[in-house]
């Protein structure tokens, strides 16, 4: 049995050590990807995609830690990027809409940035028709312009949400972030603000989406598609 084990060892276990190393230090520090199971993002990012996350947005990591080895830029307005919640560590993937020392207030939500609200205008049917017809029929959509990021957002006037929030400051290091399905996201309005540590890196594309309500069945127009 012990000549089995170490032939085994030798033969398959030891030349599969290294490059499973690297790979995994790759997806800790470089690049990885995000299985999106919720809704919150919507309808930006639909239950069942697959979503690149770009881990040198914005600095370099040692793998398997938040030490930083190299910082080039910090997140900007209407970045979507993958943090982890203050408090429990939960894994997720928001937008960020106050950068640290901005105001940020929502008001029947509508969002307010410094004083200013932002512009909503309305968005095109084609942004949002991989959607359940079911649930378009119940929301109601916008393209919402931050600063330079015009991006969709939907409200869900029917259900309980909380539409109005503060104002408040984002503190030194910090960043506001939103789900773009505002009244059904937890979100900085619940959490608070996430320390910049805490984030992952940037979510830039749907690598794969697979439609929950049908099986997995693949929506193909969502494959290799940009994130807005």
């Amino acid at each position: 049995m012990r000549k089995v084990f170490r032939i085994a060892w030798a033969e398959w276990v030891r030349p599969l050590v290294l490059p499973l190393v690297v790979v995994t230090a790759a997806k800790s520090a470089l690049a990885d990807y995000e299985y999106v199971p919720t809704g919150s993002m919507k309808p930006t990012i639909l239950e069942g995609d697959v979503v690149f996350v770009n881990k040198l947005a914005y600095d370099l990591k040692v793998p398997f830690t938040k030490l930083r080895l190299a910082r080039w830029k910090d997140p900007s307005a209407g970045d979507i990027v993958v943090c982890f919640e203050p408090g429990d560590g939960t894994r997720l993937v928001k937008r960020v809409v106050g950068l640290p020392g901005d105001t940020v207030e929502l008001r029947n939500d509508c969002l307010f940035v410094n004083g200013i609200p932002m512009r909503y205008e309305p968005l095109p049917e084609a942004k949002v028709h991989d959607m359940n017809p079911a649930e378009r029929a119940k929301a109601v959509f916008a393209l919402e312009d931050l600063p330079s990021h015009g991006h969709s957002v939907m409200a869900l006037p029917a259900i309980p949400a909380l539409r109005s929030f503060g104002p408040t400051q984002v503190p030194a290091g910090n960043y506001f972030v939103m789900g773009d399905n505002r009244d059904n996201s937890k979100d900085s309005r619940y959490f608070g603000c996430v320390p910049r540590v805490e984030i992952v890196g940037q979510a830039k594309d749907v690598l794969f989406s697979g439609d929950l309500d049908h099986s997995l069945r693949p929506r193909f127009d969502r494959f290799f598609s940009q994130l807005q």
